[in-house]
């Protein structure tokens, strides 16, 4: 099942590259894998799937070392400052930083490592209470801040939109996180890329690509319906 699951994931994201006249390989799907067993993320691994996706710094500790080496695992949860060190050098990049003190302990950490960490930084665009992420008219300045940070490669820009039972609903949320991806572009700040934009998610990645984004999070599509009394 999973296979096809996969396989159906993978056919809906080259139909929305189609309808934008995006090139396939211009999105990266990451499998998000939280709360599900390596059985599972073997099986998909085993298709050909690379990019993996956790919320949880102990997931990611526990199951690092049960998986092969060539996966790329990508932290997209909340991170606690207290948890950086754990995961700061197994990461190909953070997607969660929301704030300067979170950038600082990523900074300091990674330098005792002797790393650079791709990082995003999370917009809450939807201005959702119940959302981690800075606001729209705060990224900038919060970029500009953390950009010194030399141990931190800002690469773009991650948002959770709200959950919709129509995805048309979240497309001026992803066209507000493109703009600004495009207007911080702008300003040619030293150590900033706005090559990746983090949206989209099973109910709604469809719409997320036809509106740039570059990396889709894709768990429930994939994997299945989680249940959440058998975490790892």
């Amino acid at each position: 099942m999973l296979r096809e699951n996969l396989s159906e994931v993978e056919e809906k994201i080259q139909a929305a590259c189609d309808r934008s006249g995006r090139r396939r390989e211009e999105v990266t799907l990451i499998a998000v894998s939280k709360t599900k067993p390596v059985e599972m993320l073997q099986e998909i691994y085993d298709c050909g799937q690379r990019v993996f996706g956790e919320n949880k710094v102990q997931e990611l500790d526990e199951k690092i070392p049960q998986m092969p080496s060539d996966i790329r695992w990508h932290l997209i949860g909340h991170l606690q400052r207290n948890k950086v060190k754990y995961i700061v050098d197994k990461v190909a990049m953070i997607h969660s930083v929301d704030s300067e003190r979170l950038a600082s302990t990523i900074q300091e950490e990674a330098k005792k490592k002797d790393c650079i960490v791709p990082v995003l930084i999370e917009v809450n665009v939807a201005d959702e209470e119940s959302k981690f992420g800075i606001s729209l008219p705060e990224a900038a300045e919060l970029i500009e801040k953390i950009a010194v940070y030399d141990h931190i490669s800002i690469q773009g820009l991650m948002t959770i939109a709200p959950y919709v039972k129509d995805p048309e609903q979240n497309r001026k949320v992803f066209s507000q996180l493109k703009q600004l991806s495009v207007d911080i572009a702008g300003k040619n700040i030293n150590n900033v890329t706005m090559s990746v934009l983090s949206m989209g998610m099973t109910n709604d990645y469809e719409v997320a690509i036809e509106e740039g984004a570059t990396m889709v999070r894709v768990g429930t599509g994939i994997f299945g319906e989680r249940n959440y009394n058998q975490v790892q």
